[in-house]
Formats: structure tokens, sequence, C-alpha cells
């Protein structure tokens, strides 16, 4: 049995008086594949922002490596890399440019060619502004890669991608999963990502209401939703 990568105990965010995530209790080890579903504005975000350390929870605990992140930053940060929603890239420089700056960062020998093949991408001149919405997933991704986390944190992989993308992003989570990485992923293609996900949590208005096994999700989210998805 893996070591426990994130351990969380009624872990909870409060936005004013609105909860936006309420006693999530979650247990994921190193190598799995976890997915998380729901609506918008159920949470999703919130907690993969607060596992990232990008915001702090209200109440409970949270532990990253067996670690709390609050007296142990610098060493958890480390380990973590988050692809959010809407990445942030140098915009005005090139792809090439903006991988070789994250493995300057990381301390990892430059290799941009090698991670903008491994995500599709040739390398060109002309600065990140200028790229459509999916060669800009696919570049963010290529950063994720470059980082080399041991906690790979994706809000919506699927985003902006075509079927051919998709097939791609499901290709690097797996290699990153074999590579030992844990992989926490929110997604609104509820089938296709829990039909290659170990486990999963469902969120509604911030409160869990399932978690359990990937395969079972699917079926989960009609019954809260009392419909198809």
């Amino acid at each position: 049995m893996h070591a426990p990568v994130i351990e969380t105990e009624a872990l909870s965010r409060r936005f004013g008086q609105r909860w936006a995530l309420a006693r999530v209790e979650l247990n994921i080890s190193q190598g799995e594949r976890f997915l998380i579903v729901g609506g918008n504005g159920s949470g999703k975000t919130t907690l993969l922002r607060i596992l990232a350390t990008a915001l702090p929870k209200s109440l409970g605990s949270l532990k990253l490596f067996g670690l709390e992140p609050e007296s142990n930053r610098f060493e958890v940060r480390r380990k973590i890399a988050l692809l959010s929603h809407q990445p942030a890239l140098y915009e005005d420089l090139s792809s090439s440019e903006n991988l070789d700056i994250v493995c300057a960062l990381a301390g990892h020998t430059k290799r941009s060619e090698e991670l903008l093949k491994q995500v599709g991408l040739e390398p060109r001149p002309d600065p990140v502004r200028f790229y459509s919405a999916g060669m800009r997933k696919r570049l963010a991704f290529a950063r994720l890669l470059a980082q080399k986390p041991q906690l790979a944190l994706i809000d919506e992989p699927y985003g902006q991608l075509d079927p051919e993308g998709f097939d791609l992003i499901d290709q690097l989570m797996d290699r990153l999963q074999e590579e030992g990485c844990t992989v926490v992923m929110a997604s609104h293609l509820v089938e296709r990502a829990a039909a290659r996900s170990d486990r999963a949590l469902l969120l509604e208005a911030g409160q869990p209401r399932y978690l359990g096994e990937a395969h079972q999700i699917p079926t989960a989210w009609r019954v809260l939703h009392k419909g198809p998805e």
C-alpha cells in the first residue's frame, strides 16, 4: 500500500457567509488517479486550489506528503504542479521560452523541444498570445510535464481540445501515473474521466455526495441530477 499523498479531515472553505466547501474527507495514495466531478459552483476548483496550497482552508486539516503545508510550504509546493482551467502562460514569449523558464526554475535540464513533441506541438518563434485555445492547452500541459511533479492537479484537462487532443491528454496522464505521480483532476466529461480514474468524489454545493470507485460515478451523477448528464 502506497503512502498517502493527500489526507484531509473535515476540510472546509468559506467565502464570506457562503461555504464553498464543507467537511471533505480524502485519503489519496501515491500513483492514484482521482476524479472530482460536480456542476458549476460545486467546489471543484476551490478544492483543487486548496490542495495546491494556492488557497488557504477555513476549517479542518490538510496534509500533503505527510506534511502540514502551512509550516512546510516550500518542501510541499516543489512537488506539486497545478494546471488551472485558464492556464497562465508568459504571453509575450514563445512556447520554447515558456518551457525553458519552467525547466530552469524546477532545476531540470532544458528539453523544450522534447516536451513540445510530447504534446503535439512544434517549436515556433511567435509569442503564445497568438496561439489557439487548443495549442495553449497543450503548451500548459507541457509546462506541467516540465515540472516533473509528484502531485498533478488538473482542472478540466479536456477543455479547449478536440477528440485527438482528448486522446493525447489521456496518454500523458497515463504516463504520469506510470511514473508514480498522483493525478487529481476535475472534469465535466464524467463518463470519459471516470473510465480512466481509480476513485472519484462527487460534490454538490460544496458537499460531498459520493466518494468511492470511479466507475460508479456516472450513475451517482445521474441519480443526483435525476436524469442523464
